[in-house]
């Protein structure tokens, strides 16, 4: 259990229990998503099952800050709880993330209408609350690239007019609201662009979940695209600033970093823990004892473990230094991404590579766990990014061209 302190409440806000994050607990939360990961995964549904167990254990209302209900979560509490949650169900796992991330965000910004986002607290409540920044494009990309989106917001007498078209929006046939990047061009030739999260109830008319999502890994993800035909908000529900005084959230990137590097590492780790669990129980005729006597095998073992060590090294060492109330440097930020996800990856593949045809078997989770695993290397910032910003900064060199790259 966490030893932070209780909030004090701002008036009128209903107290958010606190989740158990004890290891006890998350193992058991763990035990109970598991059970329908392969189903998801072969169907491809929204994993309802999944989030109604992350509901119930009160996990989907972490980040849900002091003024509004909630308690204070750590880094290195949320890195726990995404890595119970990454081995046993990636999926859950990410959507699980997203929403923790977008609480984290209002209690830092404070970008929903407030009375708005205190129903949304008292709703998830009784009731799974799923949240996502929905902000790709088919087109333009992912906002990490730069530029503007296509998606436009359209000033009406009563609010504003959402139209565009969306890529991968993680949890969009399960989401309560969509948190939708726009841009609102103003009338008039002069008037100057401004960009904004529009806040987007899942039930306002005009708005089209197309199945577009049919993935190697993460598959019950539901990170589908989305449309947006002349959908009606109200006026508070956009807030629009200059695009060039949109807030570096250094806070944001860093709490980003460790939620998605944390879900891997539990991907690899459960991997892991099935080698381990298939080389003490495999004996092969010609062999007469388990394949784990054999040195190759312990060869294998030791190369897999010591790469779940170094990402779990890394990952700790990000989660605690966030949590220090100290700038986190944003070199370690970038490299941690970049290698947690080759350690992760790595673990699995040496695993992979030592069973052989039975860790590609559609019913041991080995394969399923290398198919998730292999997705992490699609979450910004991409290797390419980060490995020209660090090197960059290693040199002392600037630059103002926009390098090529992968849209996501």
């Amino acid at each position: 259990m966490s030893t932070l302190r209780e909030p004090a409440t701002t008036s009128g806000a209903t107290p958010v229990e606190r989740a158990d994050t004890s290891p006890e607990a998350l193992e058991r939360l763990a035990e109970r998503v598991a059970i329908t990961a392969a189903y998801y995964d072969e169907s491809g549904e929204f994993p309802w099952a999944g989030i109604q167990a992350v509901h119930d254990a009160g996990v989907l209302r972490l980040g849900i800050g002091e003024r509004f209900g909630g308690q204070r979560v750590s880094h290195v509490e949320i890195a726990n709880v995404l890595q119970a949650l990454g081995g046993a169900d990636a999926s859950v796992a990410l959507i699980t993330a997203q929403t923790i991330a977008q609480h984290a965000a209002q209690d830092r910004t404070g970008f929903w209408p407030e009375d708005l986002y205190r129903t949304v607290v008292e709703q998830s409540l009784t009731q799974p609350v799923v949240l996502n920044a929905v902000r790709a494009e088919p087109e333009w990309g992912a906002p990490a690239r730069g530029g503007l989106p296509a998606t436009t917001v359209t000033r009406t007498e009563s609010g504003w007019v959402l139209s565009g078209r969306k890529a991968y929006a993680t949890a969009s046939e399960g989401l309560t609201y969509h948190l939708v990047w726009a841009v609102d061009h103003g009338a008039g030739p002069d008037a100057t662009p401004r960009v904004a999260h529009a806040v987007v109830p899942a039930d306002a008319p005009g708005i089209e979940i197309v199945r577009t999502w049919d993935h190697l890994g993460l598959r019950a993800s539901s990170t589908h695209d989305v449309v947006y035909r002349d959908v009606e908000i109200p006026l508070e529900n956009f807030r629009g600033v200059d695009p060039a005084a949109v807030p570096d959230d250094a806070n944001g990137h860093v709490s980003t970093a460790v939620s998605f590097i944390a879900l891997y590492v539990g991907v690899a780790r459960a991997a892991g823990r099935f080698f381990t669990q298939f080389a003490s129980e495999r004996v092969p005729t010609s062999l007469g004892r388990p394949i784990a006597t054999l040195e190759r095998i312990q060869s294998v073992a030791g190369e897999v473990e010591a790469q779940l060590l170094q990402a779990e090294a890394v990952l700790g060492s990000v989660a605690r230094q966030a949590d220090s109330g100290e700038p986190v440097d944003a070199g370690l930020v970038l490299a941690s991404k970049l290698l947690v996800t080759r350690s992760a990856i790595a673990a699995v593949q040496a695993a992979v590579a030592a069973i052989g045809n039975p860790a590609l078997t559609r019913h041991n989770p080995l394969e399923r766990h290398l198919r998730d695993v292999l997705c992490s290397r699609v979450h910004p910032p991409q290797d390419d990014a980060a490995l020209l910003r660090l090197g960059r900064r290693a040199l002392g060199v600037t630059s103002t061209t926009t390098s090529p790259g992968a849209s996501r």
